[in-house]
């Protein structure tokens, strides 16, 4: 399939996000039909809540347990099921088996559609062709972009982290730095992978990666630690994940080292954090929206077949820098738990 995606879509821009809210509301792109439990109108429906016959929803993604991020997906979600008279059914595992299991189990309930990650699309492939084979409507969001089209899933909500990644290099530059360690936290993930190949294109400083067993949070300490006594030159620690970002700061301290760290994604903790001058800043891909968009994306396309984008372009919900100008802005919502 093609996957030329057009400018707009590559453009690193925070209006991005809530445009596209915006576009998938008005449904000025649509295609297809909403199939065969499609519902009438809404007439009678009380403000802020749909009056269509009940839907269930799968949400299936590859979080891990204890990772923060994740409980905003989910709250997204979930305020989008109360909306639309939707059951929401969570699930996740970090293993791309498991994922597999989790789709096949959402096809035998006969679920009215099911939004997933693609962490590793290709463990998930067969899972989703069947799910499609039994007429249910896909949607993807976080992981993926560059597989959701050729996995024929609907649409795609998420932040494209190879732009992201670039972006974040660039950070890099303006603040002067020289040496960076990429930590991902989960082999395999191709959008970690993406990430940390987006800094490496744009930075101009020396910069590897360090894998690390995210399920381990005093593991992923430790060998930050000890990477930062083995190499004293590194000025900056770069990492994938909120919890992750705030475990290297401890790094840091017990390293004794003056190594800064920035990282992508944020939570309530992470933004106070930042506030306080221990990590420089985060890229945020709001998190909360691409829960909300990809369960309200299957409400649409039952009810009204609409497809946001055509079916052809993703909506982009990042990146976005936050940092200490912007914070205080940003801590408002995260203290509603929606940022």
């Amino acid at each position: 399939m093609d996957r030329t995606f057009l400018p707009c879509s590559r453009r690193f821009a925070p209006a991005v996000a809530a445009a596209a809210a915006a576009a998938l509301l008005v449904a000025g792109c649509s295609s297809g039909s909403g199939g065969k439990k499609a519902a009438e109108g809404t007439a009678d429906a009380p403000a802020g809540k749909a009056g269509t016959p009940r839907m269930k929803v799968a949400m299936i993604t590859h979080g891990g347990p204890g990772d923060t991020f994740w409980d905003l997906i989910r709250k997204g979600a979930q305020t989008a099921a109360a909306k639309d008279n939707i059951e929401l059914v969570y699930s996740s595992d970090p293993n791309a088996a498991t994922q597999a299991n989790l789709i096949q189990n959402a096809i035998d309930q006969k679920v009215d559609g099911i939004a997933i990650t693609l962490a590793k699309p290709d463990a998930v492939k067969s899972a989703v062709a069947k799910a499609r084979q039994a007429g249910i409507p896909v949607v993807g969001f976080n992981s993926g972009l560059s597989e959701w089209k050729d996995q024929g899933l609907l649409e795609f909500f998420g932040q494209d982290e190879s732009v992201a990644g670039e972006a974040f290099g660039e950070k890099l530059n303006a603040l002067g730095a020289k040496r960076a360690v990429c930590v991902i936290h989960e082999q395999g993930n191709v959008g970690l992978e993406a990430r940390c190949a987006g800094v490496k294109k744009t930075f101009k400083g020396a910069t590897e990666n360090l894998y690390v067993n995210g399920t381990d949070m005093p593991s992923v300490k430790s060998t930050i630690a000890a990477k930062l006594k083995q190499d004293g030159s590194i000025d900056h620690v770069v990492t994938l994940g909120a919890p992750f970002a705030l475990t290297a700061v401890q790094s840091v301290a017990d390293a004794g080292g003056k190594a800064k760290v920035a990282t992508f994604d944020l939570n309530k903790d992470l933004v106070n954090a930042v506030k306080a001058g221990d990590v420089r800043f985060a890229v945020d891909q709001q998190p909360y929206l691409q829960g909300y968009l990809a369960v309200d994306s299957l409400w649409l396309y039952r009810t009204n077949g609409n497809v946001s984008g055509g079916g052809q372009e993703p909506v982009l919900t990042g990146p976005a820098f936050v940092d200490k100008e912007n914070v205080d802005a940003v801590a408002t919502f995260a203290a509603k738990g929606t940022r």
